[in-house]
C-alpha cells in the first residue's frame, strides 16, 4: 500500500470541525431522526438529574414532617420519573439504533453507486482490501459515531449542565468548590482516552496483520512445505504475535489505572461537599437533604465526563475514516459523459417519450439519438501514459472498418492491451483522439459505448453460482434457450452436460469448481449472449490446454463474424485467420498485414512465430515418447 494511503490512516491529534460539519450535514438527511433523538437526550439528562433533587425533597420533607410527610407524593414521583427515563432511555436507543443503521446503508448504498462510476484508473492505486474497508468498517464507525457520539455529547453537556445550574442554585459557594474538579478531571479523562485510543489502534494494526499473514500462510502452504520455511514462518509469526500482546496488555494497564484515577476524583469532589456541607448543615445554614443531593451530584459527575471524553477521543480517532469514506462519496469520475452529451441524451429520451421517434426507428438508435451501429473507429495522433508514468503510445493511428478483426502480437508493455482499454474507453487518450464514425467516442454516451462491448480476459472471472446464471450475466432477459444456444455455439456445451446438474450446477466461489479452461468457455458464451459490436479478448488462450484452445478456435468463427474484434495474442496459433495483424513495439505498428504477408516479410512476427512453433513441436515430441 503507498504512502499517501498509509497516511490516511494515521491518528489525527485535532477535531477537523469541517470534515465532521460535512458529515453532520450529511446526517441532517435523517434530521426527522436527529431532531428527537436530540430532545430525548435532554429529557433523559434532566431525569437523571432529578433523582438526586427528588432525594432532597423527600430527605428535607421526612426531616421537617416525620410521618406525617407525604410519601404517596413521593412514591409517585420516583415512580414517574422512573417511568420517564426508562420511556426516554427506549426511545433514544430505538432513534440511535435506526439512525447509524441507515447512515450505515445509504453511505454503502452510495458508494457502492460511486465505484460503479469510477473509471480503471482509480482502481490503479487503491488496492482491493482498501476499498472495501471504506464500505464496511470505516462505514459502520462513522455511522455509530454520528448515531451514538451525537446522543452521549447532548446527554453529556446538558447532564453536566443540570448538575452545575442544581448545585450553583442550592448553594453557590459549595457549588463552585465542587465544580472546582470539573477541570482536572476533564484533563485527566482526555489524557487517558487518548492513550487508550492509541492503544487499540495498535492492536487493531497487528490484529489485522496477523490475519494476512495466517491467510497468505494457508495459501502458500505448498511453497512453504518445499522450501522448508516453517520455522522461519514460525519465527516472523511469533514476533507479530508478540508485539499484539504488548498492545493489548499496555491498552489493559490503561484500562485498569484509568477508571480508578477518575473514580477517585469524583470521590475526592464528594468528599469536599461532604466537608464544606456538614459545617453547614451541623450549624443548620444547609439542609441534610442538600447536602446528600451534593454528595450525589458531587460522585455522578465523573460519568458525562468521561462519556465526553471518550467520544471526542473517538471522533479523533474516527477523523481518517471519515475522510476515506467522504472523499470516496466525493470522488467525481474522470471519464464521463460531458454536459452536451448529457443534454443529448435527456432531450431525445423527452422526444421518445413523447412519442416523436417512431417505434421502427428506435432499435437502430442510441440513446443520444444518433445511429446505434458502430462503423469504423479510427485513433488519430492518439499519445497515452497512465498517470504521471512513461508514454505508453506515442502518436499512434489507426483505423479499422466496421466487421474486421485486427489481432495484436508484441512482446509484454509494448501496449497491446492499452489499444483495447482505449477503444473500450477504460481510459481515455492523453493527446489526439479516437474516432467512431469520424465523431470522438467522447462525444456519445459511456454507458452506451460499453454496452456493446464484449470482452473475454486472459484469467476469466465467474460469479458464484449456476453454470446458467453466470453465462445470463451477460444479458439478464436472455431465456434458457438463448443461454443453452450461446454455450453450444462456442462448445462449452459439452463438458456443461457432463457436470451433475448441467446448467444448474454450481461453479463455486469465482469458478474453482472449473478447470480455468472451463472458465474461459464460460467467458466466451457470456460475452457471445451479449451480442456486442465490439469483441475484445486480451489474451484470452495463454493460460488453458491445447484442447481447450482448439474448442475455442472452432467457435471464434461465429464470435467473430459480422463484429469488430480486437484480439490480444500471445498463442500465435489463434490469429492466423485475423483480417490484420499489427505488431506492436513500443507503442508503435512496427509491421502490419495478414498472416501470409507477415511471413513471407521474415521480420519480427516471423521471428515470433518460428520460435514458437519451434517450441510446440518440442513439447509435442517430448510428450509423445512420455506417452
Amino acid at each position: 500500500m503507498n504512502d499517501a494511503l498509509l497516511q490516511q490512516d494515521e491518528f489525527k491529534a485535532k477535531i477537523d470541525a469541517g470534515l465532521w460539519g460535512k458529515i453532520f450535514r450529511r446526517a441532517l438527511q435523517l434530521k426527522r431522526l436527529l431532531v428527537p433523538l436530540f430532545f430525548t437526550a435532554i429529557v433523559v439528562a434532566m431525569c437523571d438529574a432529578g433523582f438526586a433533587l427528588i432525594t432532597r425533597w423527600v430527605i428535607d420533607g421526612i426531616v421537617s414532617g416525620g410521618r406525617d410527610a407525604p410519601f404517596a407524593l413521593y412514591i409517585s414521583a420516583y415512580l414517574g420519573l422512573t417511568l420517564l427515563l426508562s420511556t426516554g432511555v427506549w426511545v433514544f436507543i430505538d432513534l440511535a439504533g435506526n439512525i447509524s443503521n441507515r447512515m450505515a446503508h445509504d453511505i454503502r448504498r452510495d458508494g457502492f453507486d460511486r465505484l460503479q462510476e469510477l473509471e480503471f484508473a482509480f482502481f490503479d492505486t487503491r488496492p482491493v482490501g482498501w476499498l472495501i474497508t471504506r464500505l464496511t468498517s470505516d462505514c459502520d464507525r462513522l455511522s455509530r459515531i454520528i448515531a451514538w457520539g451525537f446522543l452521549d455529547i447532548v446527554w453529556g453537556i446538558s447532564y453536566i449542565v443540570m448538575i452545575a445550574l442544581s448545585l450553583l442554585v442550592m448553594n453557590w459557594r459549595l457549588g463552585l468548590v465542587v465544580l472546582s474538579i470539573l477541570p482536572p478531571l476533564a484533563v485527566v479523562s482526555k489524557f487517558f482516552q487518548r492513550k487508550m485510543l492509541l492503544s487499540s489502534r495498535e492492536i487493531r494494526k497487528f490484529n489485522s496483520q496477523i490475519t494476512a499473514s495466517f491467510n497468505e500462510s494457508i495459501q502458500g502452504v505448498r511453497t512453504t512445505k518445499t522450501l522448508a520455511r516453517e520455522k522461519e514462518n514460525l519465527a516472523e509469526f511469533r514476533q507479530l504475535s508478540g508485539r499484539m500482546f504488548d498492545a493489548s496488555v499496555l491498552n489493559s494497564r490503561q484500562n485498569s489505572l484509568y477508571y480508578p484515577v477518575v473514580m477517585a476524583m469524583g470521590s475526592l469532589a464528594a468528599g469536599l461537599a461532604l466537608w464544606r456541607g456538614g459545617y453547614q448543615a451541623t450549624g443548620g445554614a444547609m439542609s441534610i437533604g442538600t447536602l446528600v443531593a451534593f454528595i450525589n451530584f458531587a460522585g455522578q459527575f465523573f460519568f458525562p465526563i468521561n462519556q465526553l471524553a471518550l467520544r471526542l477521543t473517538e471522533m479523533q480517532g474516527a477523523q481518517a475514516a471519515g475522510e476515506r469514506v467522504m472523499g470516496l462519496l466525493a470522488t467525481q469520475p474522470a471519464i464521463a459523459d460531458s454536459a452536451a452529451v448529457r443534454q443529448r441524451v435527456r432531450e431525445f429520451g423527452a422526444l421518445g417519450a413523447a412519442g416523436g421517434v417512431p417505434e421502427a426507428s428506435r432499435p437502430c438508435l442510441a440513446p443520444d439519438g444518433l445511429p446505434r451501429d458502430i462503423g469504423s473507429i479510427e485513433f488519430r495522433g492518439v499519445t497515452f501514459r497512465y498517470a504521471s508514468g512513461p508514454v505508453v503510445l506515442e502518436n499512434f493511428n489507426l483505423s479499422v472498418r466496421a466487421g474486421e478483426t485486427i489481432a495484436l502480437v508484441g512482446s509484454s508493455g509494448g501496449g497491446k492491451s492499452t489499444i483495447v482499454s482505449l477503444v473500450c474507453r477504460f481510459y481515455e487518450p492523453t493527446e489526439g483522439q479516437i474516432l467512431f464514425d469520424g465523431m470522438d467516442y467522447r462525444e456519445r454516451p459511456l454507458g452506451w459505448l460499453q454496452s456493446q462491448l464484449g470482452i473475454v480476459l486472459q484469467t476469466p472471472h465467474l460469479f458464484k453460482g449456476t453454470v446458467r446464471e453466470n453465462i445470463r450475466y451477460g444479458r439478464l432477459n436472455a431465456t434458457d434457450a438463448e443461454v443453452e444456444e450461446a454455450a453450444r455455439l462456442v462448445n462449452a456445451d459439452a463438458f456443461i452436460a457432463r457436470m451433475e446438474h448441467g446448467y444448474d450446477s454450481q461453479v463455486g466461489e469465482g469458478g474453482n469448481r472449473l478447470s480455468t479452461g472451463q472458465r474461459q468457455l464460460l467467458s466466451f458464451a457470456r460475452a457471445l449472449l451479449a451480442n456486442p459490436q465490439i469483441f475484445i479478448m486480451d489474451e484470452a488462450t495463454s493460460s488453458i490446454d491445447t484442447e481447450t484452445e482448439q474448442l475455442i478456435q472452432a467457435g471464434l468463427e461465429t464470435i467473430f463474424r459480422d463484429r469488430t474484434s480486437f484480439v490480444v495474442a500471445h498463442r500465435l496459433s489463434t490469429i492466423r485467420r485475423a483480417d490484420r495483424i499489427l505488431v506492436i513495439t513500443r507503442g508503435r505498428i512496427e509491421e502490419s498485414g495478414t498472416h501470409e504477408e507477415l511471413l513471407r516479410r521474415r521480420g519480427h512476427y516471423h521471428d515470433l512465430y518460428m520460435n514458437q512453433f519451434r517450441s510446440e513441436q518440442s513439447e509435442a515430441a517430448l510428450e509423445s515418447r512420455l506417452t
